[in-house]
């Protein structure tokens, strides 16, 4: 029987294999664009709920918006993706909201709760910024803020704007890569 660290290193590879796989598929498939328009940007939406619903599992959602943005207007794609991101995240709040957030690095989320419970202010800005930045941690962001009962809306908005800033940064580097690549 595997033990609970073995099954989360063997989970942790898996996805890792999954960004790869679909990393090259996006790749192989990049002179097909016209397939991918039937989906456009409810497509994109979609799969960005789904790649950011994992809670403390890297999926390969902002990988997916750089194809995107080298494939659509890239304005477009960071308003889909950055939407679908923050209803994605909404797992990790209903984790935490519901009091069953098993947190992998306790000792980080308790500092992060902690530090958003004595500074209730600065929470909406911590929220922000950590869905801005690129890293799995934000999950702990979002676990927090349900534990600590930040009201839901005011959660999304605040969630929105950062991963639809973190998105555009992504989907215009996408767009300006494949410009650059084949302008030649």
């Amino acid at each position: 029987m595997l033990s609970s660290e073995r099954k989360l290193t063997i989970a942790r590879i898996l996805a890792l294999l999954v960004v790869i796989a679909i990393s090259i598929y996006i790749y192989s498939i990049r002179d097909q664009a016209e397939q991918l328009a039937r989906y456009g940007y409810p497509g994109i939406f979609v799969l960005s709920i789904l790649a950011n619903a994992t809670v403390l599992l890297p999926a390969p959602g902002v990988l997916f918006v750089f194809a995107m943005g080298a494939v659509f207007d890239p304005f477009w794609v960071a308003i889909a993706s950055g939407a679908g991101a923050a209803l994605g995240e909404l797992s990790g709040y209903l984790a935490g909201f519901s009091g069953q957030a098993v947190v992998e690095n306790k000792d980080y989320y308790e500092r992060l709760r902690n530090w958003m419970e004595t500074h209730r202010k600065l929470s909406d800005i911590a929220i922000t910024v950590l869905a801005f930045i690129p890293n799995p941690l934000f999950d702990l962001a979002g676990m927090a803020a349900g534990t600590l009962k930040i009201h839901l809306i005011r959660f999304l908005f605040f969630c929105l704007i950062g991963k639809i800033l973190k998105m555009m940064i992504f989907s215009y580097a996408g767009s300006s890569s494949i410009n650059i690549l084949f302008s030649q």
